[in-house]
C-alpha cells in the first residue's frame, strides 16, 4: 500500500513537534497531507446551556482561535513545500470519532502523533473513527520517538487473527523496504485452527513472497503481560516500528478494546502501525 495520501490529526494547539512529524513523514514518501485540527467543545452540565449567551460567546472565541491556528500551520506548510490541506474539526455535543472516520476513508494513512497519543479524551475518537469506523491503518507516534515511514527494522506483532493480517498487509510496502522485519509470536499456540502446526510459518512465507526479509521468532511471557514482552523485544531487536492488528468494537470501545491493543496505546516507546 503506497501512502500517497496521509491524514494528520492536530489537536486544537497543534506542538511543533506534531508539525515536525507531519512534515517528515509528507516529505519521506511524497505524500499529499491533510492537517485536521480537532477541538472539542465542552460538555453542557445543563439541557438548555448550548443556548446561553455565555455558551455561545465561548464557541465562537474558541472557533476564531481555531481558524487563527490553521492559518499558522497552514504557513508552515507553504513553507515546507509540501502538498497538502488544512482543515478543522469542531465537536460540540457529539464526538468528532464519525467525521474523523468520515475523512479518514479517503486516506491512504492516518497518523495521530504525539499531541494525540497523550490526549485521553481525543485518542478514543481517533480509534474509533479511524480504525472501526473508516478501517484505515493508524500510525500511532509516542511523544520524544523518531518516527518515519522507511523503517529498517520492523516487529510484526503475530497471532493469526485477521486484524494481524489486515496489519500485514496495509504495512507491506513499509517492511518491503526494510532490512529485516520480526514475525514476534508471544506463547503461541501450535495447532491447525490457531497459528498452525509451525506457528509463524505460513505468515513468514506470505511475507517471502513479497520479497520480504523475514524471521519468526516466539518468546514465552514467562508470566508478563504481552505488552511488556512485545516492548522489550522491540528494544532489543533495534525496531523503529511495530506493526499489529487491533482488536475491538467502536460502539463499546472503552469496556471491549482488546487488552494488548489497549496496553500498547498506553505504553508504547515506539511508533505503532495499527490495523483493524
Amino acid at each position: 500500500m503506497a501512502f500517497k495520501t496521509i491524514l494528520n490529526l492536530l489537536g486544537e494547539e497543534p506542538k511543533e513537534e506534531d508539525l515536525q512529524i507531519a512534515m517528515k513523514l509528507g516529505s519521506e514518501v511524497d505524500a499529499h497531507i491533510i492537517a485536521l485540527l480537532v477541538a472539542l467543545a465542552r460538555v453542557p452540565t445543563g439541557r438548555y446551556e448550548t443556548l446561553s449567551p455565555s455558551w455561545l460567546e465561548v464557541r465562537e472565541r474558541k472557533l476564531n482561535k481555531l481558524d487563527d491556528r490553521v492559518a499558522k500551520v497552514r504557513e508552515r506548510f507553504i513553507a515546507a513545500g509540501l502538498s497538502f490541506d488544512v482543515d478543522s474539526l469542531y465537536a460540540e455535543i457529539a464526538g468528532p470519532a464519525y467525521d474523523i472516520g468520515e475523512r479518514a476513508i479517503y486516506a491512504d494513512l492516518v497518523v495521530a502523533g504525539p499531541g494525540i497519543f497523550a490526549d485521553d479524551e481525543l485518542k478514543p475518537q481517533v480509534i474509533s473513527g479511524g480504525l472501526f469506523h473508516a478501517g484505515r491503518p493508524v500510525l500511532f507516534v509516542p511523544p520524544d520517538v523518531n518516527v518515519t515511514l522507511r523503517p529498517k527494522t520492523v516487529l510484526l506483532a503475530w497471532d493469526s487473527r485477521p486484524s494481524a493480517a489486515h496489519a500485514a498487509r496495509e504495512a507491506l510496502e513499509l517492511m518491503q523496504m526494510a532490512q529485516s522485519v520480526h514475525v514476534t509470536m508471544v506463547d503461541p499456540v501450535a495447532a491447525s485452527r490457531v497459528s498452525g502446526d509451525e506457528p509463524g510459518a505460513d505468515i513468514a512465507t506470505y511475507l517471502a513472497r513479497h520479497d520480504i526479509d523475514v524471521s519468526v521468532e516466539t518468546l514465552p511471557s514467562s508470566g508478563h503481560f504481552v505488552t511488556d514482552t512485545l516492548l522489550r523485544h522491540a528494544v532489543d531487536i533495534n525496531a523503529d516500528m511495530i506493526v499489529m492488528g487491533a482488536y475491538g468494537h467502536s460502539k463499546l470501545l472503552e469496556l471491549i478494546l482488546g487488552g494488548v491493543t489497549k496496553s500498547m496505546l498506553k505504553e508504547a516507546n515506539l511508533p505503532i502501525l495499527m490495523a483493524h
